[in-house]
């Protein structure tokens, strides 16, 4: 099977699907509720699989070592969920993405914020 193959496009799919809703069932504490499984990628051979989660709090490191302490229940609901010829293992990668691209646009926001003030200052019009 290639890499990207429609095939493993369409397991990886599925795995993340399963994966969100097997993971809104886990009662550890360290887990957090506002987490999003941002992707899931299944090696050719089934074997392992890499789970990019993003976490809005910032305890995501907390969160990571909640989801490997529960990585067998994950693993054997996920073999439960989707059949597959291996249920692979998993290994949960923290997905910063989201954090970032808000704290991108928070400093975009305050810098467009000072030029208009500036602007304003030198009596220039803020219409562009």
């Amino acid at each position: 099977m290639r890499k990207n193959s429609t095939k493993n496009n369409r397991i990886n799919a599925e795995v993340q699907r399963a994966l969100s809703a097997i993971i809104r069932t886990v009662k550890d504490p360290r887990v957090d509720p506002m987490l999003s499984v941002m992707d899931a990628i299944v090696a050719p051979d089934l074997k392992t699989c890499k789970v990019y989660v993003s976490v809005l709090s910032d305890d995501g490191e907390e969160t990571i070592k909640g989801l490997r302490s529960a990585e067998g229940y994950i693993r054997h609901e996920l073999a439960r969920e989707v059949n597959l010829r291996n249920t692979p293992e998993l290994t949960f990668i923290l997905d910063n993405s989201i954090s970032y691209g808000a704290e991108m646009s928070k400093r975009i926001d305050e810098v467009m914020a000072l030029d208009e003030k500036a602007k304003r200052a030198r009596g220039e019009s803020t219409e562009d």
